[in-house]
């Protein structure tokens, strides 16, 4: 009901600032219109006035008026799209999610994330960073083609432990001939809330933001 609400005022707020702008182009237009029958009614018959200036401002009155029209349809049909992702979204909490993405939730002494190679015999360094972007973790692997997990306990190079909360990863790989290629990453979780603050829905997991169009797949989640 919140979120219907705020668009209710979105919308008429953007419906009050359109009238009152074609208000006041009606208010100028007309008084132009006023200007140019005065001028035209007193006109010095020897010296008469250019009319091609006059058609040339009713043309310029014409395209400020489409464009605010324009302007009008594409607030609304903004408006009418945050909405529809705010639906979207909120029923997607309590929902289990893969999306593209780089940052996992260190959370009971492991992160995971879902590599996916484009290639057999795919090598490479994973490194792992905290929210400061320090290196935390490195390690080497080797990656069939398709997908497949990366699990990092906690455990930093130093062999001290890391706190809970969000490292990101990124992979450096090349494949059988020495080539550098691209592995993409993705995260998984079960949405437990929605943040609208921005104008676009961001799906919360603990900590971690997921957009919602990184989304892949949405799962159910099993019943206990």
């Amino acid at each position: 009901m919140a979120v219907d609400g705020l668009a209710g005022v979105t919308t008429n707020a953007t419906a009050n600032s359109g009238s009152s702008t074609g208000a006041t182009l009606a208010s100028n237009f007309q008084t132009f219109l006023t200007l140019l029958t005065t001028q035209l009614r007193n006109q010095n018959p020897l010296d008469p006035l250019d009319t091609n200036q006059f058609t040339q401002q009713l043309v310029q009155f014409a395209g400020v008026e489409q464009q605010l029209k324009t302007n009008d349809t594409l607030t609304a049909l903004l408006a009418a799209n945050q909405t529809s992702q705010a639906g979207t979204a909120l029923g997607l909490v309590g929902r289990s999610i893969t999306a593209f993405g780089d940052t996992a939730m260190l959370d009971d002494g492991k992160a995971t994330w879902k590599l996916t190679s484009p290639a057999d015999g795919v090598t490479g360094t994973v490194t792992v960073r905290d929210s400061n972007g320090a290196v935390v973790y490195q390690r080497d692997v080797d990656l069939a083609y398709g997908d497949q997990s990366f699990e990092w306990d906690g455990k930093k190079t130093d062999g001290s432990r890391g706190a809970e909360g969000l490292y990101t990863l990124s992979i450096e790989a090349r494949n059988v001939a020495g080539n550098l290629v691209d592995v993409t990453s993705e995260v998984s979780g079960v949405v437990d809330g929605v943040d609208l603050s921005t104008g676009q829905a961001v799906l919360l997991i603990g900590d971690m933001r997921v957009p919602l169009g990184a989304l892949k797949s949405v799962k159910a989640v099993p019943a206990s």
